[in-house]
C-alpha cells in the first residue's frame, strides 16, 4: 500500500529530529539532506541502462552499499571513504567532497556506540519502501522535489536568525518565477537562467519549473556547504547538468564569465543577504579619491554605501542581464526610500526605465529576518520607452505559519494576476508615471505607502445622528456594492427618517438577518452562485473521473483550480480569490494525497483499508499510531482514500442511525444517573450509602447499589432510601444494557464495512470519492462564503442602527430620570442628597 506524501514527510521529518539529539539544525540538515540525495541518486542511477547517466554510482558506493555498513562499528568513516569519496571521485564536474558532511565527526555525531546507533538509525529512515525512487513518474511531479522542499523548509524555521538565509520560502521564489514571465512558450534548451546567490538553489529550480522544460541554470553561493544543498538539490529536481560555483563572493569573484567580461543572461533571480554590510571587503580601493575600482563597470548608477550592500547586488544583477533580459530580486524595503548614494542610485534606476515593478511582502516571511521586503522586477526589454513603475503592496495577504508568515495560494494567483495584467486595483496596486515619482514632493522616494493607500476606510462617527438620532446615508451608501446587486433589500431595511439624509430602520434589528436571507434578491444571488459552482463541478468531474494510474496531480490542480477562479470572476459580492483559495487549502489538506495515492495505485487498490500496527513511543511503550476507522476483534484498519464514515454514511445510513439512537440513549442516561447522583448524595442524601470511591472519585455502581438494598431493606425506616436506590439501580442496569447492544452494533457494522470495502467497483469509489468526499466539502466551502457575506452585510446593518439608535437628548433624559429615581431612593432611607 502506497503511503500519503504528507504522512511520509512529517514521519520522516519527525524521525529526523527526534535523532538530531543537540545537534543545531543547520549542521544536522546537511547529513538528512544527503542522505536523500544518496538514495536517489541510487535508486535512479545505480543500474542504470543510461550510456551516459547523469550522475555515476561507483560499485560499492551505492545507498545499499551504505545498508551494509549497518552494525559496523566503524560505519562513519566507511561511509565517508567507500560511499562518498567515490562517488565524488567518478562526478568530478558535478560534485564536490565540500558538498558533503562529515560522517565521522564526534563532535556531531558522538563517539563509539552513540556514533554508530545514531548513523544506523539515520540510514534505517531512508530504507522506508515509500522511498522508492526508481520510477520517478514526472518532471516537477514527483514526491522527491516536495520532500527535498518540506525538509528545506522546516530546518530553516528550526535554525534560527541569521542562520536559515540558505533557503527562500518557496511561495515568494514562485512569485518571482512568475512575474518575470518565463514560460514553455518563450524557452528553449539555450535559455538561460542565473542566480548570484543561489543558497540551495530552490529560486532557479522554480523559474525552471515556469519553463516546463531544460534550460540552462547557472548559480553562485559563497557558502561552500550550502553551495553542495544546491548542486544537490539541483540533481534531486533533474537538472544535473546546472552548474552550482561555491566559496567565493559574486560581487569581488564572479565566477560566470566570458572572457574577461560577466557572463549576461535572459533571466536573472536573486534573494541576497539582507543589507550586507562587508558588501564591499576584497574589492581594490582608488589610491587618490578612495572609491571602489570595479573591474566589470557595475556601479555606473552610483557606487553604494559601504556599509550597505543592497544596490551591489541589484546592481550586479542589471550588469547579468542580457540586452532583453528580464530579472527579479527581494531586497527590505530601505532600497525604496534611503537617502544619500543610495538616493542617486535609485534615481538613475528610475531613469533608465529598467526598474518594471515593485511588489511589496508581507512581513516576517522569511527565515532569519522578520523586517518586510519587497521585490523588484527588472526588464531591459523597451526599457527607453517605459513611462512609469507598476507597484504592488501586498502587505496584507498572508497567514499565520507557526512563528513565521506564509503567502497562501490566493495571495501568489493575485499578486500574479495583477501584476501581470498591469490593472489598477483599489489599494492593492497603482501604475505610477515616472514623471509622478520625479515630482519634487516624491523626489524619486519609492516608498510604496506614497503611492497606494493600502489602509482601511476610516469608520466615521456622525455627530449629528448622535444628537438626533438616525442612521446616516452616507454610512447607507457605502454598502453600495450590496444595493447593486440587491437594490430592493435596501427598501426593505431603511425608511427615510424626518429629516434629510438620514434614516430609520424599518424593521426590528432581530429581523433584519431573515428580511435580508428570506428576500427574492438574495435568494436569487444565492442561486446564481450555487448554479456557477454547479457548472464548475459539471466540467470538473469528468476530469476527476479520468484521474488514473500514472495521471499527474500538478496537472490536475492546475487545471480545475483555474477553472474554478475564472467561474467566479463574475460572481458579485463573492471574491473569487477567496473560493481559489478554498479549494487549494483542501488540496494542500486532503484531495493532493488522494491523487497521489490514485495515481500511484489506482482507485481500487487505493481505497483499500491498511492494518495499523502499535509502534513504541519514547518511553518504549505500544501504543497505536493513529485513529482506525474501524475495528475487527483487536485489529485496527484505516482507510487513506476513503474513511469509513463516508462508506457508512452512502451504504449503511439505517445501521448508523440504529447506533446514533443508542447513542443518545445513553448520553440521557448518563445525564439522568448523573443528576440523582448530585441529587441524592449530599447530607442525608438517599442514595449516600451506597457511594463507593473507584478511580479516584466517588460513584455508585451496581454491586454497591444492591450490597445497601440489601443492607437497608431490614429496616422500614429506611423505605425510602430503598426505592431511590432500586430506581438507580434500574437506570445503571439499563445503561449496561444499552451499551452492550451499542456494542453489539459496532461490531456488526465494522464487519459489514471490512467486507464492503473489497467489494467496491471502480465507479462506486469514484461516487464515493470525488461526489461524497471532495465535492461536499467544495460546496460548504462556498455556501460558507455566500453565509459570510451575508454576515457581513448583517452585522454592519445592525452596527448602524445600534449607533445611531438612541440620540444624546434621550440618553441626557434617562440620566435625569435615574438620578432623580436613586435620590428618591436615598431620602426614603432618610439620607440627604
Amino acid at each position: 500500500m502506497a503511503v500519503k506524501k504528507s504522512d511520509l514527510y512529517s514521519s520522516l521529518w519527525a524521525s529526523c529530529d527526534e535523532l538530531r539529539g543537540g545537534m543545531d539544525a543547520t549542521q544536522y540538515k546537511d547529513y538528512v539532506l544527503f542522505m536523500l540525495f544518496i538514495k536517489y541518486v541510487s535508486d535512479k542511477y545505480a543500474n542504470s541502462d543510461d550510456f551516459a547517466p547523469p550522475i555515476v554510482i561507483p560499485k560499492g558506493a551505492s545507498f545499499a552499499d551504505m545498508v551494509a555498513l549497518k552494525g559496523n562499528p566503524s560505519i562513519g568513516d566507511l561511509i565517508n571513504t567507500q560511499i562518498i569519496q567515490p562517488l565524488v571521485d567518478a562526478n568530478p564536474r558535478t560534485l564536490a567532497r565540500t558538498d558533503f558532511p562529515d560522517f565521522n565527526d564526534p563532535n556531531k555525531l558522538g563517539e563509539g556506540d552513540e556514533k554508530v546507533k545514531r548513523l544506523e538509525n539515520l540510514v534505517a529512515i531512508f530504507q522506508n519502501p515509500a522511498l522508492d525512487f526508481s520510477n520517478n513518474r514526472a518532471d516537477h511531479d514527483d514526491i522527491l522535489g516536495d520532500a527535498y522542499e518540506y525538509l528545506m523548509r522546516h530546518f530553516a524555521t528550526q535554525s534560527g536568525k541569521s542562520k536559515g538565509q540558505f533557503y527562500t520560502p518557496s511561495e515568494v521564489s514562485r512569485v518571482i518565477a512568475k512575474v518575470i514571465g518565463i514560460s514553455p512558450k518563450n524557452s528553449v534548451a539555450s535559455t538561460t537562467a542565473y542566480d548570484p546567490t543561489c543558497g540551495s538553489g530552490s529560486l532557479l529550480l522554480k523559474v525552471a519549473a515556469e519553463a516546463g522544460k531544460q534550460i540552462t541554470l547557472e548559480g553562485q553561493e559563497k557558502d561552500v556547504t550550502t553551495a553542495g544543498l544546491a548542486r544537490m538539490n539541483m540533481i534531486l529536481h533533474d537538472f544535473p547538468t546546472a552548474k552550482i560555483e561555491g566559496g567565493r563572493s559574486t560581487l569581488t569573484q564572479p565566477r560566470f564569465l566570458d572572457g574577461d567580461q560577466m557572463r549576461t543572461y535572459d533571466y536573472v533571480v536573486a534573494n541576497p543577504p539582507f543589507s550586507d554590510k562587508a558588501w564591499s571587503t576584497g574589492f581594490e580601493f582608488d589610491k587618490k579619491d578612495g572609491t571602489i575600482i570595479d573591474k566589470h563597470q557595475r556601479f555606473s548608477f552610483g557606487v553604494p554605501p559601504a556599509k550597505q550592500g543592497d544596490y551591489a547586488y541589484l546592481l550586479h544583477i542589471i550588469r547579468s542581464m542580457k540586452s532583453t533580459g528580464k530579472a527579479a530580486c527581494i531586497l527590505p524595503h530601505g532600497v525604496l526610500f534611503r537617502g544619500n548614494a543610495e538616493a542617486v542610485i535609485r534615481e538613475n534606476l528610475v531613469r533608465s526605465g529598467y526598474l518594471k515593478g515593485i511588489i511589496g511582502l508581507p512581513a516576517n516571511l522569511f527565515y532569519g529576518t522578520g523586517i518586510p521586503a519587497c521585490i523588484l522586477v527588472l526588464d531591459k526589454e523597451n526599457a527607453v520607452g517605459r513611462k512609469g513603475i507598476f507597484m504592488i503592496d501586498a502587505s496584507k495577504g498572508f497567514m499565520k505559519d507557526g512563528p513565521k508568515n506564509r503567502l497562501r495560494e490566493q495571495d501568489i494567483h493575485k499578486i500574479v494576476d495583477t501584476f501581470t495584467k498591469g490593472i489598477d486595483v483599489a489599494r492593492y496596486a497603482r501604475w505610477i508615471s515616472i514623471d509622478e515619482i520625479a515630482d519634487p514632493k516624491n523626489a524619486f522616494n519609492l516608498n510604496l505607502p506614497r503611492y497606494i493607500d493600502s489602509t482601511d476606510p476610516e469608520d466615521l462617527q456622525d455627530i449629528e445622528g448622535h444628537l438626533k438620532g438616525g442612521i446616516p446615508e452616507r454610512d447607507i451608501d457605502d454598502l453600495a456594492v450590496y444595493w447593486q446587486i440587491m437594490p430592493a433589500i435596501r427598501a426593505t431595511l431603511f425608511a427615510p427618517s424626518d429629516r434629510p439624509r438620514y434614516h430609520q430602520l424599518r424593521l426590528p434589528q432581530a429581523e433584519v438577518k431573515a428580511a435580508i436571507l428570506d428576500h427574492p434578491e438574495f435568494c436569487a444571488f444565492t442561486k446564481a452562485a450555487a448554479a456557477i459552482f454547479d457548472e464548475w463541478r459539471a466540467r470538473t468531474r469528468p476530469k476527476l473521473v479520468a484521474f488514473d494510474e500514472d495521471s499527474h496531480p500538478k496537472e490536475l490542480i492546475v487545471d480545475i483550480a483555474e477553472d474554478l477562479l475564472d467561474a467566479f470572476r463574475a460572481a458579485p459580492l463573492i471574491d473569487a480569490y477567496d473560493i481559489y483559495q478554498h479549494l487549494m487549502a483542501w488540496w494542500n489538506e486532503v484531495m493532493q494525497d488522494d491523487c497521489y495515492l490514485i495515481s500511484g495505485t489506482g482507485w481500487v487498490q487505493g481505497v483499500l483499508p491498511r492494518e495499523i500496527k502499535k509502534v513504541k513511543n519514547k518511553e518504549g511503550k505500544l501504543v497505536w499510531p493513529e485513529k482506525a476507522d474501524y475495528k475487527i476483534g483487536q485489529r485496527r484498519f484505516a482507510s487513506d482514500l476513503l474513511s469509513a464514515p463516508l462508506l457508512v454514511a452512502r451504504y449503511f445510513a439505517e445501521e448508523q442511525a440504529q447506533i446514533d439512537k443508542l447513542d443518545a440513549r445513553i448520553a440521557e442516561l448518563e445525564v439522568e444517573l448523573e443528576e440523582r447522583f448530585e441529587e441524592g448524595t449530599g447530607d442525608d442524601g438517599l442514595l449516600s450509602d451506597a457511594v463507593v470511591g473507584e478511580d479516584g472519585k466517588q460513584t455508585i455502581n451496581e454491586k454497591s447499589a444492591r450490597a445497601s438494598i440489601k443492607r437497608l431493606s431490614a429496616d422500614k425506616n429506611y423505605a425510602d432510601e430503598v426505592a431511590a436506590l432500586e430506581s438507580y439501580l434500574d437506570l445503571l442496569r439499563e445503561q449496561k444494557k444499552v451499551k452492550t447492544a451499542r456494542g453489539d452494533a459496532q461490531k456488526a457494522l465494522d464487519e459489514l464495512i471490512h467486507r464492503r470495502y473489497p467489494a467496491l467497483t471502480e465507479d462506486e469509489v469514484k461516487v464515493l470519492v470525488i461526489d461524497d468526499k471532495w465535492m461536499a466539502r467544495l460546496e460548504a466551502d462556498v455556501q460558507g462564503e455566500l453565509d459570510r457575506m451575508s454576515q457581513c452585510l448583517t452585522g454592519r446593518v445592525k452596527e448602524l442602527a445600534e449607533r445611531y439608535a438612541t440620540p444624546l437628548p434621550t440618553l441626557q433624559d434617562e440620566v435625569v430620570a435615574l438620578a432623580a429615581k436613586v435620590a428618591g431612593h436615598l431620602k426614603a432611607m432618610g439620607l440627604s442628597v
